[in-house]
């Protein structure tokens, strides 16, 4: 009987060996979220009377709460307002800017694309302050578009930087054909160009959704009455009782939705990002 070589023993133990590594990953990655899940169809006393994998007396009142009461549906109106604002805003301030970042270049081109992205590393607690005064001087204060134009200070130079890998992945000589067929530049930009670099919108709008969408201080600092957003009214559920760990939970689940939902219609666009290096 032929005795197996190394190789090949370690060839067959490598595939069950990785699906474990992966099961235990996915475990690890969704038992909070099941948790939270089972959290949220269980009453506040129940949450902290036991610790069960299953609700005891199973119950959907934590979400008719949400959606019964104005300020915690209309948080999320808000935040999907301003963040769909701030996404639009961003993207289309970041295609001309990251052009022409990949097509020419000119004095300080690169120290000013560093700089760009010195912005995005700042945290956000550094603009908090500057943005309300601003923003309660000019009268934007507790308005949509204050949070949207905040989130662009960090949300435009990530767009520009993925978007601009993807722009110097489409060949000059696109550009060259384009204008000797008679396309002026925003006829070749809008029906040639960005279809070629539509997978690199989509990476980049994801990643400007996402940002705004998980933001909690700048929502927060720049908004009071008008516009409450879903943040906001997730850190005001204390009572004298306490917390209501329930509703906390019922409000972290439908806040998890919309951001899976993009995850699912970009995840292909995700996935060219990784291959180019650009996420």
């Amino acid at each position: 009987m032929a005795t197996p070589t190394p190789h090949r023993a370690a060839k067959d133990w490598g595939k069950p060996v990785s699906i474990l590594i992966m099961t235990l990953f996915l475990i690890f990655l969704f038992v909070p979220i099941y948790w939270l899940i089972n959290m949220s169809l269980k009453s506040n006393t129940e949450i902290l009377t036991s610790i069960a994998l299953w609700p005891k007396d199973l119950t959907f009142v934590n979400f008719e709460k949400i959606f019964s009461d104005s300020t915690w549906y209309m948080g999320y109106v808000n935040s999907l307002i301003y963040v769909v604002m701030n996404t639009v805003i961003s993207i289309t301030v970041a295609l001309p800017a990251a052009y022409a970042f990949s097509r020419y270049s000119f004095v300080g081109d690169k120290h000013l694309f560093f700089w760009l992205l010195t912005n995005r590393m700042a945290p956000p607690a550094v603009f908090a302050l500057p943005f309300f005064q601003l923003y309660s001087s000019i009268g934007l204060f507790d308005t949509h578009i204050a949070v949207a134009l905040a989130h662009c200070l960090f949300n435009i130079p990530l767009a520009v930087w993925i978007l601009e890998g993807f722009m110097r992945g489409v060949p000059r000589e696109i550009d060259e054909t384009a204008y000797i067929d008679g396309y002026s530049f925003g006829g070749f930009f809008v029906k040639i160009f960005v279809p070629l670099i539509a997978s690199g919108i989509g990476v980049a709008a994801f990643f400007c959704f996402m940002f705004s969408w998980v933001d909690l201080l700048l929502s927060r600092t720049l908004t009071s009455v008008n516009v409450k957003t879903i943040g906001v009214a997730m850190t005001r559920t204390s009572s004298a009782t306490g917390f209501d760990y329930g509703l906390l939970a019922a409000a972290g689940v439908l806040t998890i939705i919309p951001g899976a939902l993009v995850i699912y219609f970009v995840r292909n666009y995700i996935a060219k990002g990784f291959a180019l290096g650009r996420v």
